[in-house]
């Protein structure tokens, strides 16, 4: 029987009490649709959750009729793995609520929220986790992959910061997960993906953070590109942990927030939030920002919530993206990066180069699941267009790129950045050596394989 079918659909809506959507019904569209536009999968229908009973009624449904399985939070992840062709879409969306506890330095936030949704919130105490950058990214996708943002350096990677986490699991039982409950499913909800439960509400230690933060921008004319790519370097390998720079090749906006001679136009770009006290900041940027006599210099101190939304991506577009880690940026790899920006095929086509470093290498490797401690760089090359007549040229650039920075990769994968199109090898490399322990989990509690994600682990 098909779920589209008057019959199956009140079924689930007897079990629920969020809506069940259909193909056709206001809202349905909304309810499937994600960050990268190029994803158009039509579920059989979407129920939109008001609550962990109606993920725990979502996924038995699914399980006992043998219905492919999706579960969409922020909807941000470049594959769209989250939402099936077919099948059932549990849509949490909606429990996007946020409590905070100052006194405990907790925040317990629900699946559906995203950063845009926890900074205020925490914020109003001074408190952060880290967290994406970018407000529309999603709380239980990025710390489900692990999860870097500007506060990772000084306090750790999004998943060293969950304490706890209610869980709906493939049974249909709703429990807790924390490192005395649950161990091995607490261990590998940190870093492992989505793929064995569907968390309800998170709960995450907070750090003291602003609100007030030294951030900004050094932006140089694009024929700088390999020169502030060594600027980048070298201050990474001097700069505190409060400090977390990026740098990048990007075109700038049109706006007259910036210098005439920029706007609209490619640049080389150092982005850095120092995450301690604004006066430590001034001085530990200072031998940055002497150096190279930068067209803009937008370093100033600025609420931190104010920094986090500079990162938003503005809604879906149609994306291509690849990702790699580098254990060093040598002279080779600036120049392939410098060569690959001279063909970028659009205005959105960028390269982003950051650090691995500080208090997200403090962990051994199977600390959790999430497996890469090592000191290294992470290259991040990706193209954002409108127009679906320039898909195959923006692909071929994003993919060329990618191949060309091979021979400087160390073979890590961040699980967050895996496209829809990856090979097996680099699904298996997400997870290192963690991979065996992974697979005795999934056997654990989801022996059929009811829960997937962008590279399932398959017992």
């Amino acid at each position: 029987m098909s779920l589209v079918d008057p019959s199956s659909r009140a079924a689930l809506a007897a079990e629920s009490r969020g809506p069940v959507l259909v193909p056709g019904d206001p809202g349905y569209d909304a309810a499937r649709s994600v960050w990268n536009a190029r994803v158009d999968r039509r579920p059989d229908a979407v129920l939109r959750c008001r609550g962990a009973a109606d993920v725990a009624a979502g996924v038995s449904f699914a399980r006992d009729r043998g219905l492919t399985l999706g579960v969409k939070g922020g909807g941000h992840h470049v594959s769209g793995a989250a939402v099936p062709d077919g099948g059932l879409l549990v849509d949490l969306s909606p429990m996007d609520r946020v409590r905070v506890d100052p006194a405990e330095r907790v925040a317990r936030v629900g699946p559906g929220a995203t950063w845009g949704d926890v900074d205020p919130e925490t914020q109003a105490h001074g408190l952060a986790v880290p967290g994406g950058q970018d407000p529309n990214i999603g709380v239980g996708g990025l710390t489900l992959g692990g999860g870097v943002g500007w506060l990772s350096r000084q306090h750790g990677l999004t998943c060293d910061n969950l304490l706890a986490a209610d869980v709906v699991t493939a049974g249909g039982d709703l429990l807790r997960a924390t490192v005395t409950e649950n161990p091995d499913l607490f261990w590998a909800l940190r870093g492992g993906g989505g793929q064995f439960g569907v968390v309800t509400e998170f709960t995450f230690r907070l750090h003291e953070v602003g609100p007030t933060v030294l951030a900004g921008s050094l932006v140089y004319p694009a024929d700088r590109t390999a020169a502030v790519a060594r600027y980048y370097r070298e201050f990474v390998a001097e700069a505190p942990r409060a400090a977390r720079p990026l740098f990048g090749s990007m075109v700038l906006p049109d706006a007259s927030a910036y210098p005439e001679s920029v706007r609209g136009e490619r640049v080389a770009i150092i982005v850095v939030c120092y995450a301690g006290p604004p006066p430590a900041g001034r001085r530990a940027l200072e031998p940055l920002r002497e150096r190279g006599d930068p067209v803009m210099d937008s370093f100033r101190p600025r609420p931190y919530v104010e920094f986090q939304r500079a990162g938003d991506s503005e809604g879906a577009r149609r994306t291509d993206l690849r990702s790699q880690y580098m254990e060093r940026l040598g002279e080779d790899a600036i120049g392939t990066i410098v060569a690959g920006v001279e063909d970028a095929p659009s205005d959105g086509a960028t390269v982003f180069v950051s650090p691995r470093g500080g208090a997200e290498t403090d962990p051994p490797t199977d600390a959790t699941a999430y497996p890469h401690r090592s000191d290294a760089h992470h290259c991040l090359v990706e193209a954002r267009w409108d127009d679906p007549e320039r898909d195959a040229a923006h692909d071929a650039w994003v993919r060329s790129l990618h191949e060309a920075l091979q021979p400087y990769a160390t073979g890590d994968v961040a699980l967050n950045f895996l496209a829809d199109e990856e090979p097996p090898e680099r699904r298996r490399a997400a997870y290192g050596d963690n991979y065996e322990r992974l697979l005795d989990v999934k056997r654990a509690w989801d022996p059929a394989g009811v829960f997937g994600g962008p590279a399932p682990v398959k017992p």
